[in-house]
């Protein structure tokens, strides 16, 4: 018994499906459902004759047996079909569908195959979304970084540039321009140790902390460090805890650095004279980590901050208000790095707040019962 059969070749998978030319339509939905990704099959006459789950929620159910040019809108995709129809060769475009969320990326792949009584096309889609997201965070990190330093280089060329020229011989100019000049060599080596501290951070986020910590004692400590500044904002921290300790699975050291970083913050943008409090909760069974957890509130009497805001606090560089977070001394990247430790400690972190509120700032840790 002689069978006519044919090699499909889709990316992705090897070796190439071995098919029967004539193929009935289940057999090759069958195959089609098989695969993880999206697939369209279109036969010679250019109608489409076979989708699986993944192509349907792609492009939308209830078009088998339409012409294809009907379904796929893309130019270039179409062409890239035609094309592979006459010539019988491979090709591959980018495709760009729509979603809730904003818009995958796709790189589509037509194959020839031989189905019915003619040449047929199968269209695999690979989703190319998440690197392209990377690549558009790696651009923006670039960019960020390249203005935040722009900035006071310019600064520094300029007063350099007056000091050998018109404020050579004056001491009191030159005083005045070498604090400056100070201020913006601080302010590039904070964001440099700030950029260096997240890099750290990113590289063993995946590990989780195995040490045990008394988070109690953290936020002392953290406190501690920042009583000189809060003496200068006329700023009482208020750490209401029990004598005994509470303990977590952490890094000692970068729990500080979060606590630190929340501090600080309220310590600069809340009221003057002003009080930041800082409590401690324990929770049998947290929803959102599933286990036991200790949820620590930091509370500020400042402001507030708009709810459209909150969502992007944790992004790189952002700030709700440019102008003073420079005055300040910030570098747009504190909340990043807060959410990078708390996120590799397997925790959460949540901000509440609204305009002549204050804020609220949870972190929520679990207990060493509860690790893994």
């Amino acid at each position: 018994m002689m069978w006519d059969l044919h090699f499909v070749a889709i990316p992705g998978i090897w070796p190439p499906i071995l098919v029967d030319k004539k193929m009935a339509e289940p057999q090759l939905n069958d195959i089609l459902a098989a695969l993880a990704f999206p697939v369209v099959a279109i036969a010679q006459d250019e109608r489409i004759i076979a989708m699986n789950a993944g192509a349907i929620a792609l492009t939308g159910p209830g078009l088998v047996g339409r012409h294809y040019v009907a379904v796929i809108r893309q130019p270039a995709l179409i062409a890239c079909i035609e094309g592979t129809l006459k010539s019988g060769k491979p090709g591959e475009v980018d495709y760009v569908a729509p979603h809730s969320t904003g818009e995958g990326s796709y790189r589509a792949c037509a194959n020839p195959v031989n189905l019915g009584a003619g040449r047929g096309v199968i269209v695999s889609f690979q989703d190319n979304s998440q690197v392209r997201q990377i690549d558009e965070m790696r651009r923006d990190f670039v960019a960020n970084v390249s203005h935040e330093l722009r900035t006071p280089l310019t600064a520094l060329l300029g007063f350099i540039e007056t000091l050998r020229g018109a404020a050579r011989n004056d001491p009191a100019a030159q005083e005045r321009f070498l604090t400056t000049m100070q201020a913006e060599a601080e302010r590039m080596n904070r964001l440099i140790g700030d950029l260096l501290s997240l890099s750290r951070v990113e590289s063993n986020e995946r590990i989780r902390p195995t040490g045990l910590v008394d988070i109690v004692e953290v936020v002392r400590t953290a406190s501690r460090s920042l009583e000189p500044l809060a003496d200068t904002n006329e700023v009482t921290v208020n750490i209401i805890a029990n004598d005994y300790p509470v303990y977590v699975i952490g890094d000692s050291d970068q729990l500080i650095q979060v606590f630190s970083n929340l501090i600080e913050n309220s310590i600069k943008y809340g009221s003057k004279p002003g009080q930041v409090s800082v409590g401690f909760e324990l929770i049998e069974m947290d929803p959102s980590l599933r286990s036991a957890a200790v949820r620590v509130l930091l509370r500020d009497q400042g402001e507030g901050i708009n709810p459209l805001h909150i969502p992007r606090l944790t992004e790189r560089f952002y700030r709700v208000d440019n102008h003073r977070s420079r005055e300040m001394g910030g570098t747009g990247l504190g909340l990043a790095i807060v959410k990078h430790i708390i996120s590799r400690h397997r925790g959460r972190f949540r901000v509440a707040s609204e305009p002549g509120t204050g804020s609220t700032f949870a972190v929520v840790l679990p207990t060493p019962d509860s690790a893994d």
